[in-house]
């Protein structure tokens, strides 16, 4: 009998009940946020139609009676063109080395490219472990286009993958909530057997500071230029709780720095008189006051640091 088997059923849980890591790969935008959200039930990975949105490796976690399916998500493969480009791509190598199982995102309403092709490649030098191929933003395409994406993506399994290719192929819209649940399940079923790895009710394990950062810098993302996303880091410097205020009405001021890489960019993020940066201020509090059940007070300042993306030095300060 394995140990898994034995630790089950000292601890109570079901003797079939299976935990473990999954992580979804994907090419930036290919909808691995949203997916994760959705499997989750909540906002735990940031979502915008900019590329390269994910930094961190953010923990979602679905909670369900037979399991308990742990979701990594990474930042978009792709060829790196900074050190910060390389970085990431280092990060999601360590990542997949040591997680149970993979999704790989490829998007319906696109054709296959080579930047799939790429992530492919890299994919099957991982020895033995379960690709499952998601076809996402099912929702855009009619029949006949997500029935041709799906033999597509069967193809370059076996090119890849040897004869047996992917694990499973499912097409996903997460939008919707087309087969979020299918995904789950053949996820689950690629998982080792074993009792749950973090306690009931439990969403992420991400320090609330750092999720309080993606969210600003979620806010300040949206509907700006295309050159933005690669050159903006959010840093929370401080969340301390406002004195003085009564039991049942408690505020946090959090202090942030959000630092672009050209005065240039500080005029975007700040925009006219300050409105931008009010507008950002504005939509990311909300969500803050929703993760942490609390009102708050934000403070943000933004900040010149020249090319911080190939400065090794500030990647560092900035927390890559």
């Amino acid at each position: 009998m394995s140990e898994n088997h034995n630790l089950l059923a000292a601890s109570g849980w079901p003797e079939n009940f299976r935990s473990g890591f999954t992580s979804f790969v994907g090419r930036p935008n290919a909808g691995k946020s949203t997916l994760t959200n959705a499997l989750v039930g909540q906002k735990v990975a940031i979502t915008s139609a900019k590329p390269q949105t994910t930094r961190h490796t953010i923990r979602g976690i679905v909670h369900r009676e037979d399991a308990q399916l742990i979701l990594v998500d990474t930042p978009g493969l792709h060829r790196p063109r900074t050190l910060l480009g390389q970085r990431l791509n280092d990060l999601v190598a360590d990542t997949l080395s040591e997680v149970d199982a993979i999704g790989f995102c490829i998007p319906a309403n696109e054709k296959i490219g080579p930047g799939d092709r790429f992530i492919a490649t890299q994919l099957a030098q991982l020895q033995r472990k379960p690709i499952v191929a998601l076809v996402t933003k099912a929702d855009l395409v009619d029949r006949e286009q997500l029935a041709q994406q799906l033999i597509a993506v069967a193809e370059m399994g076996t090119q890849n993958f040897g004869e047996n290719g992917f694990a499973a192929i499912i097409p996903v819209s997460a939008v919707k909530e087309f087969q979020v649940q299918e995904v789950a399940n053949v996820l689950v079923e690629q998982l080792p057997k074993g009792p749950p790895l973090y306690p009931d009710g439990e969403l992420t394990d991400e320090p609330e500071a750092k999720m309080v950062a993606e969210l600003i810098r979620e806010a300040a993302l949206e509907g700006v230029r295309d050159e933005l996303p690669h050159s903006l880091a959010v840093v929370v410097e401080e969340m301390i709780p406002r004195e003085g205020r009564p039991e049942n009405n408690p505020m946090i001021d959090i202090h942030v720095s959000l630092f672009v890489e050209r005065s240039s960019q500080k005029a975007i993020v700040i925009g006219r008189g300050g409105s931008r940066l009010r507008e950002v201020g504005s939509n990311a509090r909300q969500g803050i006051e929703k993760l942490l059940g609390t009102k708050v007070y934000l403070d943000l300042h933004v900040k010149v640091a020249k090319d911080w993306q190939r400065d090794p030095k500030q990647l560092g300060r900035l927390g890559f």
